[in-house]
């Protein structure tokens, strides 16, 4: 936690960690403009991942219309977690030592971005601005940072 605790650990008024309220306040509320349509929110980012990257498709066995769901809980967990970082920053650490299971290297953390962002286009239309994409962008910089870094800890077997 001590990258978490470095980022946000106590601030005077003056000083902001790297993701500002203003920000979180951005994600939660356009979060909420997509959740309604979270199925075909999956599609996108699934469709954009697998055309930028191909050989992803391979890393995922399981019925994608389920696997759509658990990324979009996953995705509300962490939006609505911005708030109290003390109880996500174990939560988001857990996920990133799950994915070194599931052979995620630490380039693919780019494609998914690039992909999370497109579908946060698509799917807010007018609502997307330059202000929009850049807390987007903080806060998703932020929590796969946060992934990459817990995922380097996991001693990989060698077979």
């Amino acid at each position: 936690m001590g990258f978490f605790k470095s980022l946000f650990g106590k601030k005077t008024k003056k000083e902001e960690g790297p993701v500002s309220a203003k920000q979180i306040e951005l994600v939660q509320s356009t979060f909420a403009m997509v959740a309604p349509i979270a199925d075909k929110a999956a599609e996108i980012f699934y469709a954009k991942l697998f055309e930028l990257d191909p050989s992803l498709k391979s890393m995922f066995t399981s019925d994608m219309a389920e696997q759509g769901k658990k990324l979009m809980s996953m995705l509300a967990a962490a939006v609505n977690g911005l708030n109290n970082l003390e109880a996500l920053v174990p939560v988001v650490q857990d996920l990133g030592k799950r994915h070194v299971g599931y052979n995620v290297e630490d380039s693919h953390y780019d494609t998914v971005a690039a992909a999370l962002l497109y579908t946060l286009e698509t799917g807010l239309g007018d609502n997307w601005n330059e202000e929009v994409k850049e807390a987007w962008t903080t806060v998703y910089v932020v929590l796969a940072t946060t992934m990459k870094d817990a995922a380097a800890t996991v001693e990989t077997v060698e077979e």
